[in-house]
């Protein structure tokens, strides 16, 4: 059976727009999912690549990073998790319990430092709130004199920080 090329375009954007899954998308759109695959196939022979469009949505649409952030969410959770069994098993030898532990911080500095990459403005986020916290550490110990001025500017100028960055 034939398809206009309406419900081929409605497949396209189910697919990129909407980022169904090309099974999800076609059956959607009441269209065999072979016939879907031929679609993707022929647009990528001609130049239209519906994977990289797809991947451009999610990335103009903000999708890496609220993925980055949940995957970062969860790894805490997890992360939690497995200290808390770390220090309450008590059957785990010390040399697997230093094991277990180096694994995870070497786990959550490489999904660290992916999240910079991925979540540039919240990374830049982080460095400002950690460059006021340091300034206000130095007001307090270097210049106490000035803390009650500088208390006074800070919440206002968090607020920009916030707008700025946030």
């Amino acid at each position: 059976m034939a398809h206009s090329d309406d419900t081929r375009r409605a497949v396209r954007a189910a697919f990129v727009h909407d980022q169904l899954g090309l099974e999800v998308a076609a059956v959607k759109c009441g269209v065999p999912v072979a016939t879907a695959r031929r679609w993707i196939r022929d647009a990528r022979e001609a130049g239209d690549d519906w994977e990289k469009a797809r991947t451009a949505q999610m990335i103009a649409g903000g999708g890496m990073e609220a993925i980055a952030r949940q995957t970062m969410a969860m790894f805490s959770q997890q992360a939690q998790a497995t200290l808390q069994m770390l220090q309450d098993d008590t059957q785990i030898a010390p040399l697997e319990r230093s094991k277990a532990l180096a694994s995870l911080a070497d786990s959550f500095n490489k999904l660290v430092a992916s999240n910079a990459r991925l979540m540039p403005e919240t990374d830049k986020l982080a460095v400002a709130l950690d460059v006021i916290k340091r300034l206000s550490e130095f007001v307090r110990a270097n210049h106490p004199q000035l803390a009650g001025g500088f208390a006074e500017i800070l919440g206002p100028f968090g607020d920009e920080i916030a707008r700025a960055y946030g």
